[in-house]
């Protein structure tokens, strides 16, 4: 986005992002461009892209190593399910649990004319995770090596705290564990044992779930973050808590 168009957001009455939420944003290699549908969806770009805006450089080191991510290719989803189908049948999810779904939005195009919009939602794996804050046993916790938000059954009680406190409702109580449960990017049931993708990711027939790291400058995920003049956003960059998944359309 240029300097033109940033300020033309702000005489429509749109809040830019505070500038320590900018900072934040710009260690990760993401600038921060603008804020649209009043503060819901933030715009993000590479930093080496907006240096001539910012006077920033592109960030060289990450918080944790691999830097776990997903990119969604929105405009990429056709609701087939086959990623809710691959999470379930790899992670034991029960019938009435989920650890990641499909959001549908119906947009009026004119008259009897519609279009129906697809948005897959998981656990963002927060920077600064609300629900690891108020956790009172610890049983959800940030992964100190690859940033993944984990679940420690045997530490939780079952106080849904965490639910209250997730942003992004991606989290259910388990009847058979007593205990709340949330996608961990497969880390259990895949990556811990070699895997590279999640089941979802690998499942997706159109490439809309793109998994990798933001740590590996050549894996895909890293590359579609960084794509000169695409815009990238979060959802709810208004929390704070900076999330992982990243929301594009190509």
């Amino acid at each position: 986005m240029n300097i033109r168009k940033l300020e033309k957001l702000r005489s429509e009455g749109l809040e830019t992002v505070p500038s320590e939420e900018r900072r934040k944003f710009l260690r990760f290699g993401l600038a921060v461009t603008g804020v649209f549908l009043g503060g819901s969806v933030l715009s993000l770009t590479s930093a080496r892209q907006a240096g001539a805006v910012t006077g920033t450089k592109h960030a060289e080191k990450f918080p944790y190593n691999p830097h776990y991510t997903m990119v969604i290719r929105q405009n990429r989803c056709i609701d087939c399910e086959r990623c809710m189908e691959a999470c379930t049948k790899t992670n034991f999810v029960p019938s009435y649990g989920y650890r990641t779904i499909i959001l549908e939005q119906e947009r009026e195009l004119g008259p009897e004319e519609t279009e129906h919009l697809f948005m897959p939602v998981l656990c963002n794996h927060c920077n600064r995770p609300p629900c690891v804050r108020v956790c009172p046993t610890s049983a959800t916790y940030k992964d100190k090596v690859t940033g993944i938000v984990r679940m420690d059954s045997k530490r939780c009680i079952g106080c849904k705290t965490c639910m209250a406190a997730c942003p992004y409702n991606a989290r259910y109580f388990k009847e058979e564990t007593r205990a709340i449960d949330k996608c961990d990017f497969c880390f259990e049931n895949r990556l811990s044992k070699g895997d590279k993708l999640t089941a979802c990711a690998e499942a997706c027939p159109t490439g809309a779930r793109t998994f990798g790291a933001l740590t590996d400058a050549q894996g895909e995920a890293y590359k579609l973050i960084h794509q000169p003049g695409k815009m990238v956003w979060v959802l709810r960059p208004e929390t704070g808590a900076l999330p992982n998944v990243f929301y594009m359309n190509d």
